[in-house]
């Protein structure tokens, strides 16, 4: 089908918006980062121009959106992670199309994605999240309670404890960035089993930068790719 007008420039603006935030990272870190394209409420085809672009990690928030376009998604060479609040009854729609859960934030949920994974005799990756801002309205694991909840998670079947993932209060960024930094390597001097602190999922468009600075090796970047 012939792109209209709209959507070459669109294409087009993607692809120099990929651009631009890779010039900022490679700037800022001579280290290894991740950057995730946050695909909420973007279509299929418009993902697959960021994918075309080097881009091989996909970050999902909703369930049904993912289900929807999963089989439109160039996905060779391509991860998909889940990032969106994931409720226990939704785990066997996605545990099959994700590569990473990265919003794990309750042993309920946990302990629901071992149970599917041991049935589908696979290990599914997964990152525990934390509300490092002690936020109400905000899903994770308490910061205080992290190795308690890790220690009990760890010792569950079939799954594996990669990393961790926050979204930190917007008051009070580089604090959060700084205490998740600190936990995230205490939690990687414990040499736990079945813990490999191999990522630190944190940072988005409007605070990548400082993400990288405090150890951010995945940044979840959704409107200044697609907006």
């Amino acid at each position: 089908m012939t792109k209209n007008q709209f959507e070459l420039e669109y294409e087009e603006k993607i692809r120099n918006n990929i651009k631009k935030v890779k010039d900022v990272i490679n700037s800022t870190t001579n280290e290894n980062v991740n950057v995730m394209a946050v695909t909420k409420n973007i279509k299929a085809e418009f993902v697959n121009v960021a994918i075309k672009e080097g881009i091989k990690l996909i970050g999902e928030n909703r369930v049904q959106e993912l289900v929807e376009k999963y089989d439109k998604y160039e996905k060779d060479e391509v991860k998909i992670h889940f990032i969106g609040h994931l409720q226990t009854n939704k785990v066997k729609k996605i545990i099959n199309l994700v590569d990473c859960i990265e919003s794990v934030d309750s042993l309920k949920l946990a302990l629901t994605i071992s149970k599917y994974a041991e049935k589908l005799k696979k290990t599914i990756p997964i990152f525990l999240e934390i509300n490092i801002g002690k936020e109400e309205q905000k899903f994770g694991f308490n910061p205080e309670e992290i190795l308690e909840n890790l220690n009990i998670i760890s010792k569950m079947p079939n799954i594996k404890v990669n990393g961790l993932m926050t979204v930190p209060p917007k008051k009070n960024v580089v604090q959060s960035f700084k205490e998740m930094n600190r936990i995230y390597v205490d939690i990687s001097n414990k040499k736990m089993d079945n813990v490999t602190m191999k990522f630190l999922s944190m940072g988005m468009s409007e605070d990548f930068k400082e993400a990288i600075i405090y150890g951010a090796n995945i940044v979840r970047i959704g409107r200044l790719f697609f907006n």
